[in-house]
């Protein structure tokens, strides 16, 4: 069957030969043949293939991964499996089949081989895929994945995708890299994040980090800049020290390991005071704990081997050496210059007869002109100083106030004396709201109290980060971005190796509305990773540096020819998905009108706005949110993300 064309061959034909049992290179050009099918025929019959031949390709992938001779045909059977996933995913349909069985991912995690390099680059690209398009709990599930394949291999999860790292494939290097990413920015909460990313440092990335940069790929640099912009925006959250004690603190408080932190502690105040000596001793404490718990080797260290712990720091104690000697050469330098200076006009005495030298210029016109008067001019004396300004009561540049509607008055404007964290609300204008809006009769100052405001003070101030941390920016390659957050550019760039479509021929999908190749997922994926209108207009002027320009803004300089590009995008998808939501609206308006009517008229719940309300114009006082009259209902949220509730 499989030598007829493709587009000729029956679902249930492809079903009868995967049902064969066969493991040869029949079944290699089968699969090559099902996945063209599966690339070129509408989702009809995707859905058709998939009732059933989506079971019989994973028990063959089972079979294949789990066999104890990988010889060099199973292999090339698990990539060809692999590719015709990749194609039945292509679509809604397959998405949600893929993700709907539990065994996708952990097949999916034990076929992940750096020996195979093209096979690995595909199973990667499809798990960052995955992370992005898929639910809230995709990556919890990933993760398990991981993790029971590296049981089974007796390693730890992560160290095939860091090894991936090692080789010579770029590919192979920014796909890796996309799926770091997405593991470990995409949790919401922090604390996961800090565990994820110390996991794959453990694993070898600390040290693969720099090596990788120095290899100078556009595709590559994006995801390490993403990835160490990440790591910077973690870390400000521990930028205090006070902050991190506490949290340390908390970890081992009435826990075994409390006795052995206060050791450390204690221990810490017997370093000798001295200026040159304090940081040395706390440089190499530092370094040595950045190995034992970021182990190099991936797993943890042999706790009951008290001997001698692999901890190299001889680098570091060079570096200290030549520290040394470099601040005893400029002490000495120092000191002969001062001698120099010193015995300067001794050995120079004024001849008899000759002038002294000119006074110095004044420094405006020195600076002006840049050079000195003709000999023998003397220089013009300093202009007088201008009259002191005289302060105009009221001659401020402020517009005048605009008159608020329906009776509002200003809101007042606080100073808190401390720095307040800032609860990031979005912001309603008076102009926005009706004569009906709840903050039209919001009454928020009944609430004000010096008590509740120093309270406010004292949980929610904080205080500045060190202003002289160094700036570890990633340098920018020949194809930097020129217009695109960072951020936006990965994801564009896990898109666009998705789905591998030249960019023109996208564009020409969407104007021609080619519902065949137009999928919901392609559709949803580019409203999703757009740039705003701004971005694309501005990188529309641009055209002709298009080949010095990186991949993710060439494709959005061939997007920008489309007119209102999103709101097409938008409609389009709302056509595709028509159906699906007529059946499915009706009751979800009914609940949600029957929710707002209820919210309408609790008390209870008018009172806590009105609390928020006065909370954040304290706390956002002196920033772009204060003096709020009222905020959305969806800030509500942002309010639990302090940890001090």
């Amino acid at each position: 069957g499989c030598l007829k064309s493709s587009k000729q061959i029956s679902p249930q034909e492809f079903i009868y030969e995967l049902k064969s049992g066969t493991v040869d290179e029949k079944l290699v050009s089968c699969l090559e043949s099902l996945r063209v099918s599966l690339t070129s025929n509408p989702v009809s019959w995707v859905e058709n293939f998939g009732h059933e031949g989506l079971g019989l390709l994973l028990d063959i992938l089972e079979r294949l991964v789990e066999a104890k001779q990988q010889e060099q045909i199973l292999k090339k059977l698990q990539h060809k499996i692999i590719q015709c996933l990749k194609a039945f995913m292509n679509n809604k349909y397959g998405l949600e089949r893929i993700m709907g069985e539990e065994r996708s991912f952990s097949l999916l995690a034990k076929a992940i081989d750096p020996k195979q390099i093209s096979m690995m680059t595909d199973i990667v690209k499809l798990l960052s895929a995955i992370c992005i398009v898929g639910e809230e709990n995709i990556l919890e599930k990933i993760l398990d994945a991981l993790t029971t394949a590296a049981e089974e291999k007796n390693i730890d999860r992560f160290c095939p995708i860091v090894e991936g790292l090692q080789g010579n494939s770029i590919h192979l290097q920014v796909a890796c890299m996309q799926l770091i990413n997405a593991l470990v920015t995409f949790p919401d909460d922090l604390d996961f994040r800090l565990h994820i990313r110390n996991e794959f440092m453990r694993c070898g990335l600390k040290e693969q980090v720099p090596q990788l940069k120095c290899l100078k790929n556009d595709a590559l640099d994006i995801q390490l800049k993403v990835f160490c912009e990440h790591t910077e925006e973690d870390m400000t959250e521990f930028s205090h020290p006070n902050d991190v004690y506490n949290v340390v603190w908390n970890t081992v408080k009435d826990t075994s390991a409390e006795g052995y932190f206060l050791s450390m502690l204690q221990h810490l105040l017997l370093i000798r005071n001295d200026s040159f000596i304090r940081p040395l001793y706390f440089k190499l404490i530092e370094e040595c704990i950045s190995q034992i718990v970021l182990h190099r080797s991936g797993v943890d260290p042999d706790f009951s081997y008290r001997k001698r712990l692999d901890v190299d720091f001889s680098h570091l104690m060079n570096i200290c050496i030549e520290q040394k000697k470099i601040e005893e050469l400029e002490e000495r330098a120092s000191e002969f210059s001062k001698k120099v200076t010193d015995a300067a006009p001794k050995s120079l005495p004024l001849s008899a007869g000759a002038l002294p030298p000119p006074p110095p210029l004044p420094p405006s016109l020195t600076s002006s002109s840049g050079k000195a008067p003709p000999f023998g001019v003397p220089p013009p004396p300093p202009p007088p100083p201008p009259p002191p300004l005289q302060t105009l009561p009221g001659a401020q540049c402020s517009p005048p106030p605009q008159v608020l509607p329906y009776g509002l008055k200003p809101k007042k404007e606080f100073k808190p004396e401390v720095t307040m964290k800032r609860l990031n609300w979005l912001k309603i204008r008076p102009q926005e709201m009706n004569e009906n809006c709840f903050w039209i009769k919001a009454n928020d100052g009944k609430y004000e109290s010096a008590d509740l405001l120093g309270k406010l003070e004292l949980t929610f101030c904080c205080k500045k980060p060190h202003e002289n941390i160094e700036e570890r920016s990633i340098k920018k390659r020949i194809k930097e971005l020129k217009i695109l957050d960072p951020k936006i550019a990965q994801n564009l760039s896990i898109f666009l190796g998705y789905f591998r479509v030249p960019y023109e021929e996208i564009k020409m999908m969407i104007l021609e509305i080619d519902e065949a190749q137009l999928s919901e997922s392609m559709l949803q994926n580019l409203i999703k990773h757009l740039p705003e209108q701004k971005q694309l207009n501005e990188l529309s002027k641009m055209k002709s540096e298009y080949e010095n320009l990186s991949e993710p803004e060439q494709f959005c300089i061939v997007m920008s020819g489309v007119k209102r590009l999103k709101p097409r995008l938008s409609a389009i998808l709302f056509k595709l998905q028509f159906e699906e939501q007529v059946n499915n609206i009706k009751p979800d308006i009914m609940a949600v009108s029957a929710a707002c009517e209820e919210i309408k008229k609790s008390r209870s719940f008018s009172k806590l706005l009105e609390l928020v309300l006065l909370m954040g114009n304290y706390m956002n006082a002196g920033s772009r949110n204060a003096q709020t009259f009222g905020f959305n209902l969806c800030s509500l949220c942002k309010v639990s993300l302090f940890k001090e509730l």
